[in-house]
């Protein structure tokens, strides 16, 4: 998967030390949320890992419960931390693709690749996107990353409508949301069976070969 070969990935922090100095240094005015993002994202990479705890996610950070609350509200708030990663990363290379591509069933195929690689790239990640990390958390998470999929499948609908206007297709409209939804559920679906899999089945499986069939 060479197109995005740059989709952003959280960078964990390094494994911390046996032992610390006695005068730490306090972390600089946000830091302190970012590890409990990255944290809490390290967790989800866990192949077969059930539902995580404030208390498990304090207890790899090494502080108290209450120091999680002075940064989120609640843990739904984290999650959202990482639902926002997820939008801003991807919709930032939406974007990007949709200002260099000039050319619609090249744009339709680089985003495609990039939101797999994203995923491929980011485990924990792939689990919230596909909502199996949400099972038992707010409502309202899964709702966000349902409605980032319709956002998606908005993008792709309109590079499929500008392809077919081009092609002069009788009926663009139609063919471009019946085929928006399609290569929507293919995306998901690889995403699903990769964090399913314990990360084992990649999402770039076959992917030249996969493309060339749904994009044809």
């Amino acid at each position: 998967m060479s197109d995005f070969a740059s989709a952003p990935e959280l960078i964990l922090p390094a494994a911390p030390a046996a032992a610390e100095p006695a005068a730490r240094k306090r972390p600089r005015p946000g830091e302190r949320r970012v590890q409990i993002l990255q944290a809490l994202a390290a967790m989800l990479e866990q192949p077969g890992a059930e539902r995580i705890t404030t208390s498990a996610l304090a207890a790899k950070l090494g502080v108290s419960e209450a120091a999680l609350y002075r940064h989120f509200a609640s843990k739904a708030q984290m999650f959202e931390g990482l639902i926002e990663f997820i939008e801003q990363s991807v919709f930032t290379l939406v974007n990007q693709i949709a200002e260099r591509e000039p050319e619609p069933a090249a744009r339709t195929r680089k985003l495609v690749v990039m939101v797999l690689q994203f995923g491929e790239k980011n485990p924990g990640m792939a689990r919230v996107m596909v909502g199996d990390a949400l099972v038992f958390e707010n409502e309202r998470l899964q709702e966000r990353m349902n409605l980032f999929f319709d956002k998606l499948e908005s993008s792709l609908k309109q590079g499929l409508r500008d392809g077919a206007a081009a092609a002069a297709s009788s009926s663009p409209t139609v063919d471009a949301q019946v085929r928006a939804s399609v290569i929507v559920a293919f995306m998901v679906g690889r995403l699903q069976r990769f964090a399913r899999s314990g990360f084992k089945r990649l999402p770039s499986e076959y992917l030249e070969a996969s493309l060339a069939t749904i994009l044809a």
